[in-house]
Order: C-alpha cells, then sequence, then structure tokens
C-alpha cells in the first residue's frame, strides 16, 4: 500500500476475523476505503485508507491475554493518526460472564480517557443489526422473533448466551456502572440520544446499551456517537459512521471503495461453524454434490484426515470442480465430541485440520477460498500467511468479498457462522470469480 498525505479516520478492533471483514464491509457500503490486516502490523508505515481493521483471534481466550492484544491494536491505531475508534464484537454479543466484551471495553476507555477526557467517559455497546436479524429492544437482543436465550445460541459450543437482557450479560463482566439507551430516545433524534447520554454519564454510566430495531436507528445512533472516543457494537452501528466525517469535510463523496483485483484459480470452501446458518449452508451444497466431511474423532484418533480430504479436493479438481470441505455438525454431535474431547481441544482441533487443508489446497493451485466460521477464518488465514486484505463489495449482510495484497493475491469470503443465506457457498463462490466487476 502506497502512503497517504492525511492519516486514516477510523481505527477499527475487531475480536475475531469475519467480524472484521463484516465491519469492514458495512465502511465500504458507506464509501471508506478499507484495509483490514490479520493483527497488529509490525510495522509503523502508513496506510492508504480513509479507516483501518485490526482483526484479532481474541473472543475466545482469556480476558488479559484479550485486554493486552486490543490495547496493542489501539497503540498501533492511534499512531495512525485515527480520530476515534471502534471496538467490533459479534452481534450476537458472544462473551461469558468473564469477558471478553466488558474487560476490553474497560480497558480501551481507560486508555483513551487520558487523551480525549470527556469523549472517552461514556461508550455504547449497540450489537443490532437489523438486516441479520439482530434487533435490540429495551436491551434485550432477538435474534429473529426469537431472544438470544431462545434463538439457538444457548448451544454455542464456547460461548451459550443463556440471557437476552444485555445489561445484566455485560454488567456480570465489566467493574463499570452499565446503563441502558432506551427506544424512545432514539425516536426523538440524535439530539434525544446525546440527551440520553448527558442523563446517563450524570447517573455514573459508563456503558450503555443502546436498543436499535432498524437501520435508521443505526444511523441515528452513528449521528450521536460523532463525538464519542470510542463506539463499541455489531457491524451494524458502523452504517451511521461515514456520514459524520464526511458532515466534518474530512471525507469525499462515495467512489471505488470496492473495487477488487480478479483473482484466477480453483475454488474451495471451509466450514468450521456449527451454526445453524452454516449447517443449512452446507446441507444445500450436499443435496447437489458430493463434500468431505471431516471427523475430529478420527483426526484425534491419529487417522489421516488431512490427508484423505486433499485427495477427495484432488480428484474433484480434475475438472476445476469447487470443493467442500467441512466439519460442521449438529450441536448433539458437537457435544458428544466436546464430551469425549474437551470443549478446547475439539474446537481447536478442528481449527487446525481445516488450517492445514487450506495449506494443501492452496498447494494444488486453490486461490479462492470461502470459509464459514469465525475462528475457523483466523485459523485458515494464519495457516496461508495473509497479513493483510482489502474490502470489496457485499456478497452478503455483513460478508463482503476480499483479496490479498501482493503480488500474487488470494480471494477470501469470511463468514461468520450465523451469516449468509441457505445457497451462501454458491453466491460467494460466483462472486469471488467476478470480483473485479
Amino acid at each position: 500500500m502506497t502512503a497517504r498525505t492525511n492519516p486514516a479516520l477510523l481505527g477499527c478492533i475487531a475480536d475475531d476475523f469475519t467480524g472484521a471483514t463484516d465491519l469492514a464491509n458495512m465502511l465500504v457500503r458507506g464509501g471508506m476505503r478499507t484495509v483490514q490486516t490479520i493483527g497488529v502490523p509490525a510495522s509503523g508505515e502508513a496506510l492508504d485508507a480513509d479507516a483501518l481493521v485490526v482483526a484479532l483471534k481474541s473472543r475466545t481466550i482469556p480476558a488479559a491475554d484479550a485486554v493486552a492484544q486490543s490495547l496493542a491494536a489501539l497503540a498501533w491505531l492511534r499512531a495512525q493518526g485515527c480520530r476515534q475508534f471502534f471496538f467490533k464484537y459479534c452481534s450476537t454479543f458472544d462473551s461469558t460472564d468473564a469477558g471478553n466484551i466488558g474487560p476490553v471495553t474497560d480497558a480501551l476507555l481507560d486508555a483513551l480517557c487520558v487523551e480525549f477526557a470527556e469523549r472517552a467517559s461514556l461508550t455504547i455497546a449497540c450489537p443490532a443489526f437489523p438486516e441479520n436479524g439482530r434487533t435490540i429492544f429495551r436491551g434485550h437482543l432477538f435474534v429473529g422473533d426469537a431472544l438470544l436465550n431462545e434463538s439457538g445460541m444457548e448451544n454455542h459450543p464456547l460461548t451459550p448466551m443463556r440471557d437476552a437482557n444485555l445489561v445484566r450479560v455485560l454488567q456480570r463482566q465489566t467493574r463499570s456502572k452499565v446503563g441502558l439507551v432506551r427506544y424512545d430516545a432514539l425516536t426523538q433524534g440524535d439530539a434525544g440520544v446525546r440527551a440520553a447520554f448527558d442523563a446517563l454519564r450524570a447517573d455514573g454510566v459508563r456503558i450503555a446499551i443502546a436498543d436499535a430495531v432498524s437501520d435508521a436507528d443505526l444511523h441515528t445512533l452513528g449521528a450521536a456517537c460523532a463525538d464519542l472516543a470510542l463506539i463499541t457494537g455489531g457491524s451494524g452501528v458502523a452504517l451511521g459512521l461515514p456520514a459524520n466525517f464526511r458532515r466534518a469535510g474530512l471525507l469525499g463523496k462515495p467512489s471505488h471503495a470496492a473495487q477488487l483485483p480478479r483473482v484466477e484459480g480453483l475454488s474451495a470452501v471451509l466450514a468450521g461453524s456449527a451454526s445453524k446458518a452454516t449447517n443449512a449452508q452446507v446441507a444445500a451444497w450436499c443435496a447437489t454434490r458430493p463434500a468431505f466431511r471431516i471427523d475430529p474423532l478420527a483426526a484425534a484418533r491419529g487417522e489421516d484426515v488431512i490427508g484423505e480430504a486433499l485427495a477427495f479436493a484432488q480428484q474433484r479438481f480434475v475438472h476445476a470442480e469447487p470443493v467442500l470441505i467441512y466439519a460442521t455438525a449438529s450441536p448433539d454431535e458437537v457435544q458428544a465430541v466436546q464430551r469425549e474431547l474437551g470443549v478446547d481441544e475439539a474446537g481447536h482441533l478442528v481449527e487446525m485440520t481445516l488450517a492445514s487443508i487450506a495449506r494443501g489446497l492452496r498447494e494444488f493451485g486453490v486461490r479462492k477460498f470461502v470459509v464459514a466460521g469465525g475462528e475457523t477464518s483466523g485459523a485458515v488465514v494464519q495457516a496461508l500467511d495473509v497479513h493483510m486484505l482489502r474490502i470489496g463489495a457485499q456478497i452478503d449482510p455483513g460478508v463482503p468479498a476480499t483479496a490479498t495484497t501482493g503480488a500474487e493475491p488470494l480471494a477470501l469470503a469470511l463468514k461468520s457462522g450465523n451469516f449468509g443465506t441457505t445457497d451462501f457457498f454458491d453466491k460467494a463462490l460466483r462472486h469471488l470469480d467476478g470480483a473485479s466487476q
């Protein structure tokens, strides 16, 4: 990337890789040229972008480690000259009572309050993403028509969500006082939300869950947050942020922010998520063509699962056909594996197996990868030695096309487990085939 005259405007920290591309996608849609880094860059060289998104793999690691990584990302973004900062987590608020949303938010506010004072005295927490069915009302998170704890997320293998009241959920994991920006304030526009901020500050609140049931609400919240040093939430809140910079004369009109190079080569889909959406996407693929399923227990026994998967792929590549290799399973199957191997070991085994397969696929000539699952995406991009991504056009809500930088680019679609239509895999492959368009 070439150096730019002006520093980046918005600096973002995402707690997983698909979450980072989800956020970057939203910013590109708003006309911000966006670069996503994989981890904190070693170099301090300025990047040619309006927004920078640092993708971490910190959602389910120990809270102290998540805090340390997030603070390192913040230091790099501050060195890039960013004016405002965003901490992005999942639209289903994936976390446990130990963290990591609360501890990371506390640490970021502490770090920013020295320089930004009043601007860092309050932040919001808003994972709402109405376009994907995530809405918040009276502090309760809904997934479609179901409360969070009745949506299937209560069965998540790493972060089971069993309480839909986000004020309660967040208060259990933060030392800051948590409040609520009620929907009543949003109906009064951004001035009403700012008035709610003032009242919450006066009451000692440092983090405010914000109601939002529509994209219009997110635009209102975005406008009200123009003066906050830190914003936290899902990618939906980013809908209203580019307009703030545009109104301040810092950002031009939307142009070709989403343009990517065309990438030639074979195609593969790797799925590690056990979400309902990914299970449906795998089932749709398998209904019309073969796929290879990873058996974690076989891998744990030392069987050559990786070699078998690559042999399957090689047979399909004779006719240049795309392949699906997956470890996706039903909640009951996942729990059975976890009982035998342990929760952490089962997840790690799947990630490392798919990461090794990704390296083998690249050696076969695969240059276009669709990856389902945040943890899986993190493992795969690390295995492929990807350090930076340019963000392109949206494939499905929350999922953009991306391309690596360098002489021999890869095209990637990194999907959160819960995102995408049932035919997402085919749709993503078609999109990556024509990414330059």
